[in-house]
């Protein structure tokens, strides 16, 4: 079914939309949640919100894109679950190593969010990958969205995993100068 009627029948409050949701998208938001989560049942937990999430959001939203809509709401799922107390001690040491590599320059002395709104760091970030290569764009989107290991988006690419680990150590290097220079850290 196309992503247009599902959406019309989320907006008509017809229960079938999440019937039709889960048939076209477990497997994608199922591997969002899988990159995040450890155990295949807390991926299943969280895929499973997604669809109520979904319900609660459409409307008043309406997404331009379901499949980018339902990846947001799985992957902030994943990681609000990740967050918790009784999560973190179990959570993904994948994840722990991707929040490693940029949680430093993140945080501020002061609370980031008096600072700047998400949505201006986002549209920056945005902005950076604009300004790279539709290669490096990938890798960024790989490691850092999906929180794939070095070695998948090694082998998806066919690069070595130093070449990977080189391109990501650039990438953040040019990113916080970026953040630097327009005030965000």
């Amino acid at each position: 079914m196309e992503d247009r009627r599902i959406i019309e029948m989320y907006l008509q409050r017809n229960e079938d939309a999440v019937v039709q949701t889960e048939c076209k998208y477990t497997k994608y938001c199922r591997s969002i949640a899988v990159q995040i989560l450890d155990t295949p049942e807390d991926a299943d937990e969280a895929v499973n919100d997604t669809w109520l999430a979904a319900w609660n959001c459409i409307p008043p939203h309406i997404p331009v894109c379901l499949k980018t809509f339902l990846g947001r709401l799985t992957r902030n799922i994943s990681l609000k679950r990740i967050r918790s107390e009784k999560a973190l001690k179990r959570g993904s040491a994948q994840v722990r190593v991707v929040f490693d590599e940029v949680e430093n320059w993140l945080r501020s002395e002061e609370d980031v969010e008096q600072q700047i709104s998400e949505q201006a760091l986002a549209d920056e970030i945005d902005r950076f990958l604009d300004s790279v290569s539709d290669t490096e764009r990938k890798v960024f989107v790989r490691r850092y969205w999906y929180m794939q290991s070095v070695a998948e988006i090694a082998e998806h690419h066919g690069f070595s995993e130093s070449k990977v680990k080189s391109m990501l150590f650039r990438m953040r290097k040019k990113l916080y100068a970026r953040l630097k220079k327009e005030n965000f850290i």
